[in-house]
């Protein structure tokens, strides 16, 4: 299983008393299915998981099962222990877990290795490993990236380093075979497939779905004129989405647009500013935006 495309890590949206609102949360996946996404995340940490107690993280894979089992589209879950990989056995609406390198620790390459192999043994799901360094403090080697690439059950990675270095390019110049290397700065999603990403895990791509299926298309096929150009508009919309902590800014214009019910968000987590939203508002304008988005 090689994962391609465009996948919406989901808000995890808010009632005005504060609860989840799970009809909202329904109606956005469809959206973003609907513009054209490869698939969906729950859990990520675009959906505030930390703030979720254990029966409205249930909730929230329900709901995605439901609406990926129905489309037929891959659902990708939050998960980085054994506890919570096990939880996902029977849900075949399931295609893999997205689990993140050991925060805080900085076990050291060898110990992360041996962490994943021994998620993946315990995992009725294939993984995807979320390398983020600048969250975890933990930074992977090409070659420690090869060696969970070999593990039986590691399926893709989300590549999230903050920026592109050489590492970047050794990793694409010859990705290991049979696994996705999949972006999770949304920034620079542009120039990661341009060196042969597979796609990526984009919370920018709430807005503008279609436009973000559209720039991996267009490197993929070769309609370099075209990526480029759409590449540096999905950047500066992504930057503005991205202005205070994520998803507060997504999620005050998810509200404005009438998609979700409010742009509630929990500790430690603070409701985007005003002159953040304005601007963040003013690039869904000037950039181009999902169909989705527009009605």
């Amino acid at each position: 299983m090689t994962l391609t495309g465009v996948y919406v890590p989901l808000i995890t949206p808010f009632d005005a008393a504060g609860a989840v609102a799970l009809d909202a949360l329904e109606v956005l996946a469809h959206e973003v299915l609907d513009g054209g996404a490869a698939g969906l995340v729950a859990l990520g940490t675009t959906a505030e998981p930390a703030s979720l107690d254990a029966a409205e993280q249930r909730a929230v894979v329900d709901v995605l099962a439901r609406v990926c089992g129905g489309r037929s589209a891959p659902l990708l879950v939050g998960a980085s222990t054994i506890e919570a990989v096990r939880a996902l056995r029977g849900r075949s609406a399931v295609a893999a877990a997205l689990s993140v390198v050991p925060p805080f620790q900085r076990p050291g390459e060898a110990g992360v290795v041996a962490h994943f192999a021994a998620l993946a043994a315990a995992s009725p799901v294939p993984l995807v490993i979320y390398h983020v360094p600048y969250r975890t403090g933990q930074h992977l080697s090409t070659d420690a990236i090869r060696r969970l690439a070999e593990l039986a059950g590691v399926v893709g990675i989300k590549y999230a380093t903050g920026g592109i270095d050489t590492g970047t390019i050794e990793l694409l110049a010859d990705p290991p075979d049979d696994f996705a290397v999949l972006g999770g700065d949304d920034a620079v999603i542009s120039p990661l497939l341009a060196l042969g990403a597979h796609g990526g895990i984009l919370a920018s791509a709430h807005v503008a779905t279609a436009r973000f299926v559209e720039l991996v298309d267009a490197w993929r096929t070769g309609a370099t004129d075209q990526a480029r150009t759409l590449g540096h508009r999905l950047a500066a919309l992504s930057i503005a989405m991205f202005a205070e902590p994520n998803p507060t800014v997504i999620k005050a214009v998810l509200h404005a647009q009438g998609r979700i019910p409010t742009a509630l968000v929990r500790l430690p987590l603070l409701p985007a500013g005003p002159d953040t939203v304005r601007s963040a508002l003013r690039h869904t304008l000037t950039s181009p935006t999902a169909a989705a988005a527009s009605r």
